[in-house]
């Protein structure tokens, strides 16, 4: 069950509030770096659990969960710091909170979860480069954010439409 993948992810979970200290102290880009190291983490653990066959339920579980709580934390600093807007943090949090929210009920309720996609995954990273555009104070930052938004609700689409029919077909083998 705790294997390394699964232990990579629990150290998301723990730079959850170094990331937090480090922004608060006002080191912004130093906050980015430890945000990169998480991603980091994402990606090895990925890797390990798929190269290895070290997939299990609480890692397919956990590893979106840490995802999308170290990016809720990254979404309300920068909203609090002014850095982005209420409306783009409002939607942002109401897509996350409602892929982990709908992820841990169907989890309770004994359905299969879909896990991460490739869409899935270029969506984070294009929701890494909008921050880092944000950070740096680079032109288009604002829009280049919004349309990563739009596109985060689009995957969200995609993974609800693949979350149906695998647990359609799963419901129509068990009969």
């Amino acid at each position: 069950m705790w294997n390394t993948p699964n232990l990579l992810t629990l150290c998301r979970f723990l730079l959850i509030p170094l990331y937090l200290l480090v922004f608060e102290a006002g080191h912004i880009r130093t906050a980015f770096l430890i945000l990169l190291l998480a991603g980091l983490t994402d990606v090895l653990d990925g890797y390990i659990a798929r190269s290895r066959n070290l997939v299990t339920q609480l890692g397919s579980m956990l590893d979106p969960l840490a995802d999308k709580s170290m990016m809720i934390t990254v979404i309300l600093s920068l909203v609090f710091a002014g850095m982005i807007s209420w409306a783009a943090a409002a939607a942002m949090f109401l897509r996350d909170a409602g892929m982990i929210v709908g992820s841990a009920i169907f989890h309770f309720r004994g359905k299969q979860t879909v896990p991460a996609n490739a869409m899935g995954k270029l969506t984070t990273v294009l929701y890494y480069i909008a921050i880092m555009l944000i950070i740096f104070e680079l032109p288009y930052a604002h829009v280049y954010l919004w349309t990563v938004i739009v596109i985060s609700f689009l995957t969200s689409i995609i993974y609800i439409y693949q979350f149906n029919r695998l647990n359609q077909q799963r419901s129509r083998h068990l009969k």
